[in-house]
């Protein structure tokens, strides 16, 4: 069993002027094509689980509320809040 990820090929459509300027990117990077739109992919991939997770986090944070120290219970009133 190889250890090396399995791939597969696919078909782009690139904008002719974004492709130039990919293929430059690459040999700048010392990177084949493939290489350097899978690391971007990867990137894009990780990205995304990142900012889900802290949607997470930050939706059940919310659904459990903040302790605000009050025990729940209101001893003020609008008036009192606004009073000057």
């Amino acid at each position: 069993m190889s250890t090396a990820t399995e791939t597969q090929n696919v078909t782009l459509a690139i904008p002719k002027d974004v492709l130039k300027e990919i293929k430059l990117i690459a040999v700048e990077e010392g990177q084949s094509m493939s290489g350097l739109m899978t690391q971007m992919l990867r990137e894009l991939i990780e990205r995304r689980s990142h900012y889900q997770l802290a949607q997470q986090r930050q939706i059940a944070l919310m659904e459990a509320g903040l302790d605000l120290g009050t025990g729940g219970q209101i001893t003020w009133t609008r008036d009192s809040l606004h009073e000057r």
